[in-house]
């Protein structure tokens, strides 16, 4: 029992963390706290990946320093990759949404969703 516990603890993290970033988008009306709650969900995403390509007991695919009994137990590499590759997205996503803040604060003055639909019409 406790052996699967810590087996499946990275999914239960990712869980809770999709939960809580999903609470932040759905119910929270600061503009700053959905992007936070956009940035939770980004993480969640990234842990979740990193956790699929995990191998006990597996190496780096570093070809050039890998010992002889690695060949059949080496880590892939397109996990990691997709990851980097998510974080370096994430980073402009994030700067965009941000700029798109700042530019709703200049023309509404607030930062609250609810009044800027109304104020909109």
């Amino acid at each position: 029992m406790n052996g699967s516990l810590f087996v499946n603890f990275p999914f239960i993290v990712v869980a809770l963390l999709l939960a809580l970033g999903f609470y932040t988008i759905g119910f929270k009306r600061n503009l700053i706290k959905v992007v936070i709650g956009v940035e939770i969900l980004e993480g969640a995403v990234n842990m979740f990946i990193v956790a699929l390509g995990y191998v006990k007991g597996g190496y780096t695919p570093i070809y050039t320093q890998a010992p002889q009994e690695a060949v059949g137990k080496m880590v892939l590499p397109t996990p990691q990759a997709l990851t980097l590759t998510s974080i370096v997205i994430g980073v402009a996503v994030t700067a965009l949404m941000l700029a798109f803040a700042v530019n709703i604060y200049r023309h509404y003055g607030t930062l609250d969703v609810t009044r800027v639909r109304r104020l909109r019409g």
